[in-house]
């Protein structure tokens, strides 16, 4: 057992590695409901990660401090307190997968190393950093790997991560922008100094400027740019240190390489007195680098805001009324803890913890961050609330009836995690090219500086064109051409109401030939509405709706919520219907009163009733059959309205060319009414889900590209089969999980508006990807023909990122 006290008590050591804690050290952190501080970021984040694990034991039985970070080649052994049982991770049964918060992160360079560090990783399946949001998505085999791995991996190689928590990532990147604004300060006031000691140099004509005093300025140079190199220049030394641990060629290879030549060599000829320094090209290299990744910065985090706005708008606490109603009085509690059935406060500009009910008050709620929408919806007594919605009017009471965890914002941002888990083709091909190009850029550089000193028959040319080879090129332009478009257009889109949840959305929506629309709740509203029951036998038509409205009671269907409703506004009997069996895309077979019935369409009647009757139905309206056995009871005509943008949206995609198809559960007959009403080319009725993969199977085979968009339980299949989906927002949960897009919103139309938006985003992808390799093309050839001295070679490298980043920013305004 340790000194527990001397661990405890002693003020001036970090309580985790046991290091001297600093002067300003602010860090700290609960461990056993007491405050402890840390001398550093890294400690805090491991000890809070300890703490969320409910590993607070490994303090109080540690026989020493944890090993410190600092030059450790492997991983502290508390990171081994991740394991596979943690929930966090389970996906199934052998593999799981999690989001993790990587500190560090400075540039595309960073996302090409980890990515490919992790992917050689014994049983890691696939690990993508995403850029704009600096969150990484790992999936693995837990018998072949092991949290602690991946930590383990990442930590060599330089980099700190923890699982992701929306507060400490947010902390993290607030500390990572405030370095790096001090580096480029520290960086710009060396290089207007060091500009002010070598223009003499350059201003003097032969002779006017003596040699002491050139040997003064030299030297001045040389101290005042020694902050620049030893402070600003951190992330090219730690990004090229990260590459060579891991055996790579990172992208900041040559950006250090570049300033490690330069500014050796300038030491080199201050020393000896011979040669030319270029102590203002490193300065201004290193300035001009560090502001184009400072923008590039605060780019990406423009282009995912609303993602990160999703991530924090779940509060962390609320209000719980543990007594109600013997008792009104309140408790803060981690809204976390709340459980089915416990009943919550929630006050004017609170946001809800959880999915609810209000059972007490009238307010109005602001949804625009789960759908879109700005303007504010009115609840009463009854109404079910969204947890994520914001209160915008008065206090209310509501009954909990879904966990946080499971709350409709908690399902929204599982599947924003799941987009950013896998990165498009386009990408993938990027960073490819990227890897390929920074070897071919060493070789090429040590080729042009042995053919010009051969050439010369000394370094004074080929020293710097060397090195103005490594500065001028942009690998990180073509990393950065791809998820910087992607990631703004998935922001422009999300502010519209538009989830993108699917890697290859936008670039496969783009390309689709065909467009498939389900009928029912996609192109018409969803919400049928009873209009007339027929009886087909000797039973009364309320009886008949009694019946019905007992078979679909438990339904979430639009058709049967139809029924229920109507039954409701009649006065519906307390009736219940046993031995319950769905036939998906049939229709419902139960008993009421011990007798047998079916209800739903007429094929699937039939196989207890015989053939159904030969009736005329009214133009425009969904039949549902009432049966029992060897009897027809009853046809509830039902009708459902067209959206008001249908026409809008398949006038729109017949413009560009896309094949039009309807594929519908409902009757062909009323299905075709539908198709011709909207001008769709193809139209087919009668279909089970099963038939709706097949027809899309089928259009596959021939080679056509299907977009299909759909709602509910029975399109789920499909959507997962098609090669891009869009579910609507009000949707089953289990077809929005299918599907690449959700229209949170509910618009049709919005699925026009991603058409539009993947069009621009694939243009300022080829525009990216073009002035890249342009760019590339021909300044390397200018630098290595002399043409570019090294800090216009900088210039132009600084400024190809910025291109890139400043144009993909475009998409985020609506188009």
């Amino acid at each position: 057992m340790p000194d527990t006290t001397r661990l405890i008590d002693a003020p001036a050591l970090c309580y985790h590695c046991g290091q001297v804690l600093p002067g300003d050290a602010s860090w700290t952190v609960l461990i056993d409901h007491v405050e402890h501080t840390m001398c550093c970021p890294g400690c805090a984040a491991v000890a809070q990660t300890i703490v969320d694990l409910g590993q607070e034991n490994y303090y109080r039985d540690r026989t020493a401090y944890a090993a410190s970070a600092e030059g450790a080649q492997q991983l502290p052994p508390e990171l081994q307190l991740y394991d596979n049982a943690d929930p966090r991770f389970a996906l199934d049964e052998d593999s799981r997968e999690s989001t993790f918060t990587v500190e560090g992160i400075r540039c595309a360079a960073c996302v090409w190393l980890i990515e490919q560090r992790l992917t050689r990783l014994p049983g890691v399946d696939s690990a993508q950093l995403n850029v704009a949001t600096e969150k990484l998505y790992v999936r693995w085999h837990s018998a072949a790997c092991k949290p602690g791995d991946i930590l383990g991996a990442l930590h060599r190689i330089g980099y700190a991560a923890y699982p992701y928590d929306a507060g400490r990532h947010a902390d993290q990147q607030r500390r990572a922008t405030k370095t790096l604004g001090r580096q480029l300060f520290v960086a710009g006031l060396s290089m207007m100094q060091v500009m002010m000691y070598v223009a003499p140099a350059y201003l003097a004509e032969d002779g006017t400027l003596d040699d002491s005093m050139a040997f003064l300025m030299r030297w001045a140079s040389l101290l005042l740019t020694l902050p620049a190199i030893c402070y600003s220049a951190q992330p090219f030394w730690r990004g090229a240190w990260a590459s060579l641990r891991a055996r790579a060629l990172g992208m900041d290879v040559p950006v250090a390489l570049g300033i490690a030549a330069a500014f050796g060599a300038s030491v080199i000829a201050t020393v000896s007195g011979k040669g030319d320094v270029w102590y203002d090209s490193v300065t201004m290299f290193i300035f001009l680098l560090l502001c184009s990744r400072y923008l590039e910065l605060r780019a990406r985090r423009k282009a995912g805001a609303a993602l990160e706005r999703l991530q924090h708008a779940l509060p962390a606490s609320a209000s719980l009324l543990e007594n109600y109603p013997a008792s009104r009085a309140a408790t803060i509690v981690r809204a976390a803890a709340l459980v089915v059935d416990n009943v919550i406060v929630i006050k004017p500009g609170e946001a809800v913890a959880a999915d609810s009910v209000i059972i007490e008050g009238r307010t109005s709620l602001d949804l625009s961050l789960l759908s879109g929408e700005s303007a504010p919806l009115p609840k009463n007594v009854g109404d079910a609330i969204p947890g994520g919605a914001i209160n915008a009017g008065s206090v209310i009471l509501a009954r909990v009836t879904k966990r946080a965890q499971d709350s409709t914002l908690s399902d929204l941002i599982k599947l924003i995690n799941r987009a950013g888990g896998e990165k498009p083709r386009i990408a993938q091909w990027a960073d490819r090219v990227a890897a390929w190009f920074v070897a071919g850029l060493l070789l090429f550089a040590l080729s042009t500086f042995c053919f010009w000193f051969l050439h010369d028959g000394d370094t004074t040319r080929a020293w710097p064109i060397a090195i103005a080879v490594l500065v001028v090129s942009c690998p990180c332009a073509l990393s950065l051409a791809t998820p910087t478009a992607l990631a703004a257009a998935t922001d422009q889109l999300l502010r519209q109401g538009v989830l993108i949840t699917g890697p290859q959305t936008l670039e496969t929506l783009h390309r689709a030939s065909h467009i498939v629309l389900d009928k029912t709740g996609t192109l018409t509203w969803g919400r049928p509405v009873l209009q007339t029951v027929q009886t087909l036998g000797a039973m009364r038509a309320d009886f008949c709706l009694q019946v019905a409205a007992a078979l679909e009671a438990g339904s979430a269907h639009p058709l049967a919520r139809a029924i229920v409703t109507a039954a409701d506004a009649a006065g519906r009997e307390n009736w219940s219907a046993g031995a319950l069996i769905e036939t998906a895309g049939g229709g419902l077979e139960g008993g009421v009163h011990n007798r047998r019935y079916r209800l739903g369409s007429a094929q699937f009647v039939a196989g207890i009733t015989g053939s159904p009757p030969a009736r005329e139905l009214p133009e425009g309206v969904t039949p549902v059959y009432l049966g029992a056995e060897d009897q027809w009871l009853a046809c509830f005509h039902l009708h459902d309205g067209l959206r008001p943008d249908a026409q809008a949206t398949v006038d729109y995609f017949r413009r560009r060319g896309k094949t039009m198809v309807l594929v519908s559960g409902d009757d062909d007959a009323l299905a075709r009414r539908v198709g011709d009403q909207l001008g769709i080319e193809t139209t087919v009725g009668g279909y089970l889900p099963a038939d709706k993969l097949n027809f899309v199977q089928q259009l596959q085979r021939r080679g056509c590209l299907v977009a299909m968009v759909g709602d509910g339980i029975n399109d789920a299949a499909v959507l997962g089969a098609a090669d891009v989906s869009f579910a609507m927002g009000g949707g089953a949960a289990l077809a929005q999980a299918h599907a690449d897009a959700v229209l949170l919103n509910g618009r049709l139309s919005a699925v026009a508006d991603s058409a539009r938006s993947a069009e621009r985003t694939m243009r300022v992808i080829r525009q990216n990807l073009c002035w890249a390799m342009v760019y590339n093309a021909a300044a390397i050839p200018a630098a290595a023909f002399g043409l570019l001295n090294p800090w216009l070679s900088g210039v132009g490298m600084a400024v190809s990122s910025a291109v890139v980043v400043f144009n993909a920013l475009r998409l985020r305004r609506s188009a």
